[in-house]
Parts: C-alpha cells; sequence; structure tokens
C-alpha cells in the first residue's frame, strides 16, 4: 500500500473499491442485504427461498445481457421490458400448452427482439435521434401491439415440457431451479462475445472513444446497430423463459425490466458513458437487485412504499458507483 493510499479515511477506500471493484462491491452488497432478509424474516433461509432467488437472478441477468452490451457501446435501451412481454405473450400465444412448438417459437420470437432492436439501431445511429426517447418510443409502439394480438386478455400457456425445462429442480434439490441449464448456455455466450471476440473489442472502443474506433477500421455504425439486435434478442430470450416461470403471460407483464436491467447493469459497474462494463457485474448487480426486492418484502411495506425506497436505494448506489470513464489501451 502507497502513502497515498494509507492516508484515506474508511469511507474513501470503500469508495475506491465500489469504483474499482463494482462486480464484487455488488456480490458483498447483495450478501449483506440478504443476511438482514433473514434476520427480519428466518422463514426465508431455506432452499425454496434461495432457489427462487436463483430463478429471478438468473432471469434478470439474461434480460441485462444485451442491456449490457449496448451500454458498453455507448447507447442505451430502454425497451427490454417491452420486448420481454412481447415475447412471453408470442410464447404462450404460439405453444397454447402444446409441447413441440419450441424451435418455430424460438425463431418468432428471436426475430421479433432483432427487429426491435435493428428498429431502435436505425433510429438512433442512422438517424441520430436520442436513444432514450428512440427505445422508449418503439417500446410504446409494441406495447400497445400488444394489446391489439390479445386484446388486452391472457392467451393461452407455455407447454408442460417447457415450464418443466425452467422450473424443475435439478437433482431434486430445490436451490437449483432448471433454468441454470439455460443459463449454462447464454453466459458463456455473453462472455464470448464481450471478452473474446472481434465484435467485443468493437464494441469497448467504440464506447471508449468513437473517433479512434473509426480511425482503426471500425464500422461504428455496423456494430452499435449489432449492440440494440444482441439486445432485443436477448431480452426476447428472457420473456421466453419469463413465460414458463409464470405459466402464462398478459399485456406489460414484464415492463419493469426495462428499469431493473439497467439499474442492474450499472450496479455492475457499466458506465453511462460506454466503454466500461463487464457482464460479471451485471449479474452480480442483478443479485442485488433480486434480493433487495426480498428484504423490502420481508419488510412488509406496501407495493407504493416499496417503489419509493427501491428508488431512494438505487439514486444512492449509483451515487456510490458513479465513476469517471476509463480510457482502454
Amino acid at each position: 500500500m502507497n502513502s497515498t493510499q494509507s492516508t484515506l479515511t474508511l469511507g474513501q477506500r470503500s469508495k475506491l473499491f465500489m469504483q474499482n471493484s463494482p462486480a464484487r462491491m455488488a456480490f458483498i452488497i447483495a450478501i449483506i442485504l440478504y443476511a438482514v432478509t433473514v434476520m427480519i424474516s428466518p422463514g426465508s433461509f431455506n432452499a425454496s427461498a434461495i432457489g427462487s432467488i436463483v430463478m429471478l437472478t438468473l432471469l434478470l441477468s439474461i434480460a441485462s445481457a444485451g442491456q449490457t452490451i449496448v451500454l458498453i457501446g455507448g447507447g442505451m435501451d430502454f425497451g427490454v421490458g417491452a420486448v420481454m412481454s412481447s415475447a412471453a405473450i408470442l410464447t404462450t400465444t404460439i405453444m397454447n400448452s402444446q409441447d413441440g412448438r419450441f424451435f418455430p417459437l424460438l425463431f418468432a420470437a428471436l426475430s421479433m427482439g432483432a427487429t426491435v432492436g435493428l428498429l431502435n439501431g436505425i433510429c438512433t445511429v442512422k438517424i441520430g435521434l436520442p436513444p432514450l426517447i428512440v427505445t422508449m418510443a418503439i417500446s410504446n409502439v409494441i406495447t400497445r401491439m400488444q394489446y391489439v394480438l390479445t386484446q388486452g386478455s391472457p392467451m393461452g400457456y407455455a407447454s408442460p415440457s417447457f415450464i418443466k425445462s425452467v422450473t424443475s429442480k435439478l437433482f431434486g434439490l430445490q436451490f437449483l431451479p432448471s433454468i441454470i441449464l439455460y443459463g449454462l448456455i447464454i453466459i458463456p455466450l455473453v462472455f464470448y462475445l464481450l471478452n473474446h471476440s472481434r465484435f467485443g473489442k468493437q464494441v469497448y472502443l467504440l464506447g471508449n472513444n468513437p473517433v479512434a474506433a473509426r480511425l482503426n477500421g471500425v464500422n461504428i455504425n455496423r456494430v452499435q446497430i449489432l449492440t440494440y439486435v444482441f439486445s432485443g434478442m436477448f431480452a426476447a430470450f428472457a420473456g421466453m423463459l419469463g413465460a414458463a416461470y409464470m405459466n402464462a403471460a398478459r399485456c406489460q407483464i414484464f415492463d419493469e425490466y426495462a428499469y431493473n436491467s439497467l439499474i442492474a447493469v450499472i450496479i455492475g459497474g457499466t458506465s453511462f458513458s460506454g466503454g466500461v462494463g463487464t457482464y460479471t457485474g451485471s449479474i452480480a448487480g442483478s443479485l442485488v437487485m433480486v434480493v433487495l426486492s426480498n428484504l423490502l418484502t420481508a419488510m412488509g411495506l406496501a407495493q407504493p412504499t416499496r417503489n419509493v425506497f427501491m428508488g431512494l436505494i438505487m439514486i444512492v448506489l449509483l451515487i456510490l458507483y458513479n465513476r469517471e470513464k476509463k480510457v482502454r489501451q
């Protein structure tokens, strides 16, 4: 430890640790929040409750995958929740409680997510409109289309085999929901995209310095549009899994994931200004969001009060995590 570090106060060291190790800090916060939850409600310390946390964390982590890529690339996608809800409705409508329709559904849902992402990317990159406004406007359009398709009423159910593939317990263990198997596919895929693919290196470079990216031969328009396409596809897949978890789907059922995924990604250390972030951090941020929600429920707070507390706590966390963007070499 150098002399400068030795003179830092405990608060300064804590903030420095948050800024330099956001993923680890998020995991620590999640553990602390869970410990407080158990103290308030001892009954929450059981295999079934832990399994529920794993389920919801993986669902939010998959939804946050594309959001992570978009933010690192210097954009923002506020349409994750609307895409998830639309994919959930597609799931229950296409499957309609019938097995054997997974692959047609997968094609339809991913195509829908990619199309929405492509529209977001074109309007943001080619036309130059603000990403927040564009993604909110397009998400509003697809939300209205949900009501046109369903007339505001739930339609069908996910197939029994698909529901089982998401919610059953591996090896009969209550804390191991089978959604983990999907996570074992998606999580390594995202890590590969961000850390080992040419596309991932271009996304980081684009987020850090678009001018430098262009001078290095990066087609910045194509790369940034692709970040939105990936975001739409990951959100659509998360919506499929969410429909299996809920069994049925209704309009706007996962709309809160637009907010939750964005906050989870930022808690995990991804910068609003782009170029900085990891998917490990997004997973940790997702865990914080889920455990915090459980804590507020254990406190017996009414939903409006929980929303206020969630907002205030998130503001505090975002202030603590705020940091200047570091240029990658």
